[in-house]
C-alpha cells in the first residue's frame, strides 16, 4: 500500500521544515504512546514537530488500515461521507479509491493544525474544527467512519450517534490490540442491539466467537519510504498495521462464508485456513485434491473471506 503523492508531498515538506534529529524525538513519542493505546503527547513537542510525526509515521498507516476496510464496502452506493476524529483525513482519502460516486466529504476534527493538512489534501470537503465528542449529534451522510478514534471516549452514546447519522453504513476502526478490539466488539454488540446489519468482517451477527485473552485483528502492509526507515530505525521496506474494524449497515447482504482471522499456513499439497465461520473458529484444511478450492485458498490472505464473495 502507498500513499497518494499529493500525502508523500506533505509528508516531505513538512518532515524538511522540521528537521530530522526533532522529528525523530517526536514520532518516537507518539510510536510510544500509540502502543501503549495512549492519546498522542502533545507535552514538549511544538506543532510542527507534532504533525510532521503525525504525517510520516501514523497517517500511512491509519491510510492504509482504512484502505483496506473500505474495500469490503466496494459495493455499497456511497455519496456522501463523514470522517469522524479525521486527523489530517487519511480515511476520506482512502475512500476516494473505492466510491467513485462520492461527492460530499465531511471532516471533524478537534486539531487545528491537523484540519489545516486535511484542508490542503481535500480542498472540497468541508472541514469541521471542534471536539466531536461534545457534539450532541452529528449530520446525515451515506458513509460514517470513525478510524482510530473511539478510544478517545468513555462515552458509550458516542457509537449510538454515530449510527444515527449513517444512512448506509458506518465503519469503526480501532488499532489490533487486545484494547482496541475490545472497543470494536464493545460497538459491534451495541450496534447489533440497535438493529444494524452486519457487512464485515463477521461472517454472521452470532455473539463473537473469541474468549479472553485471544482478539480478532487484521493487518495492512504500508510501504516505508527513506525517511520512514529512518524514523523506525528499520531495514525492511514495509511494515504492517494491525488493527480491528466492524462495518454494519441499513440494509442486509450476502455475509462471507467465513472469514481468515490468521496468517494461512502452508504446507505441501496443503493449506491450512484458521476462520472465524457461523458456526465458530474452524481451521479449514484445503487439499490440493480439490483443486478450485485449493487455487482460492493458495491466493487467500489473512482478513479475506473464505471462498471469495
Amino acid at each position: 500500500m502507498q500513499l497518494p503523492e499529493c500525502v508523500r508531498n506533505a509528508v516531505d515538506e513538512r518532515a524538511a521544515a522540521v528537521g530530522f534529529p526533532q522529528l525523530r524525538r517526536a514520532a518516537q513519542a507518539m510510536s510510544t504512546a500509540y502502543r501503549q493505546d495512549h492519546a498522542a503527547p502533545t507535552a514538549g513537542l511544538l506543532p510542527a514537530e507534532r504533525v510532521a510525526a503525525y504525517l510520516a509515521t501514523r497517517m500511512p498507516a491509519t491510510y492504509a488500515a482504512a484502505h483496506a476496510v473500505l474495500r469490503e464496502l466496494e459495493d455499497c452506493s456511497i455519496t456522501s461521507l463523514l470522517d469522524v476524529g479525521a486527523g489530517a483525513g487519511a480515511a476520506s482519502l482512502a475512500a476516494q479509491s473505492w466510491f467513485p460516486m462520492l461527492e460530499a466529504i465531511t471532516l471533524i476534527e478537534r486539531d487545528s493544525e491537523l484540519a489545516g493538512v486535511a484542508r490542503d489534501l481535500l480542498p472540497k470537503a468541508q472541514i469541521r474544527v471542534e471536539n466531536f465528542l461534545r457534539l450532541a449529534q452529528f449530520p446525515p451522510h451515506d458513509l460514517v467512519i470513525a478510524a482510530y478514534s473511539l478510544g478517545e471516549s468513555r462515552a458509550p452514546a458516542l457509537v449510538e450517534r454515530l449510527w444515527r447519522s449513517a444512512g448506509v453504513a458506518l465503519v469503526i476502526i480501532e488499532p489490533g490490540t487486545p484494547r482496541g478490539f475490545a472497543l470494536v466488539r464493545e460497538a459491534r454488540d451495541s450496534l447489533l442491539a440497535a438493529g444494524a446489519y452486519m457487512l464485515a468482517p463477521c461472517p454472521a451477527a452470532t455473539p463473537c466467537p473469541l474468549d479472553d485473552p485471544d482478539w480478532c485483528h487484521f493487518a495492512a502492509r504500508v510501504e516505508r519510504t527513506s525517511l520512514h526507515r529512518r524514523l523506525k530505525g528499520g531495514e525492511l521496506s514495509y511494515e504492517d498495521e494491525k488493527f480491528s474494524y466492524i462495518a454494519v449497515g441499513r440494509q442486509p447482504r450476502h455475509l462471507a462464508l467465513s472469514r481468515i482471522i490468521r496468517r494461512p499456513r502452508h504446507q505441501p499439497g496443503l493449506i491450512t485456513l484458521e476462520a472465524c465461520t457461523p458456526r465458530g473458529i474452524e481451521s479449514l484444511r484445503v487439499s490440493k485434491r480439490d483443486r478450485e478450492r485449493f487455487r482460492a485458498a493458495r491466493r487467500a490472505a489473512w482478513g479475506d473471506a473464505f471462498p471469495p464473495l
